[in-house]
């Protein structure tokens, strides 16, 4: 299947799961933006955040678009991301301006030689694989904080990968514009709910109770 990623959509990945990476390492060194205050960090520490970002937003934002790409093509389609540079360059700006990510690097864009068209169905199955991957590494993430007794560096990267792949999920589940929400919402209404309660569920546990 790998054969399926081109150069091209190759580079577009990269580029965004840089940039992704960035945006989440600035909001661990600024919560509040470059607005608020924030406290002074070494490089070494700066290297550490971006480090842990580069892992978990790269196992996290990859795998998802991979989801969207591979059910599309189990379905007969031609899938592939492409990046958008404009939402890059707003998520860091955000990032460093008010300490808040949106994550909203490109799109799997899904097509038909033959201009055949998606169901409903097969548009909210294909929709609703990326959050759902990112809630099952949600769960393999908190084991691995469990497992390293909430400590150290493994415990930070349990930790970042549940917050990560929780605020993936969770944003790309809001039922507003291209989002993954919409189409999985008019698919199916019981399963949206689901989907998108765990997320936010997740992502406020993760905040709230684990540390």
């Amino acid at each position: 299947m790998l054969e399926r990623i081109s150069r091209r959509e190759e580079a577009d990945l990269f580029i965004a799961w840089m940039a992704i990476a960035l945006a989440f390492t600035i909001i661990n060194i600024t919560p509040y933006g470059l607005l608020g205050p924030f406290a002074a960090i070494s490089p070494l520490n700066a290297l550490i955040y971006f480090g842990i970002a580069l892992l978990t937003v790269g196992i996290g934002f990859i795998l998802h678009e991979m989801a969207h790409k591979f059910v599309a093509i189990r379905y007969g389609y031609w899938a592939e991301f492409v990046k958008d540079n404009t939402m890059l360059l707003i998520a860091v700006v955000m990032a460093a301006l008010v300490g808040f990510v949106f994550a909203a690097p490109g799109a799997t864009v899904i097509y038909s030689p033959e201009g055949r068209g998606l169901s409903r169905e097969q548009n909210g199955i294909i929709s609703a694989a990326g959050p759902a991957i990112n809630l099952v590494l949600c769960v393999l993430f908190a084991a691995l904080w469990f497992i390293s007794g909430k400590t150290g560096l493994i415990g930070m990267i349990g930790l970042a990968g549940v917050q990560i792949n929780a605020m993936i999920a969770a944003f790309n589940l809001i039922p507003i514009s291209i989002l993954d929400g919409t189409k999985v919402w008019a698919w199916n209404k019981p399963l949206f709910l689901i989907l998108i309660i765990a997320a936010f569920g997740i992502l406020y546990a993760s905040f709230s109770f684990f540390h």
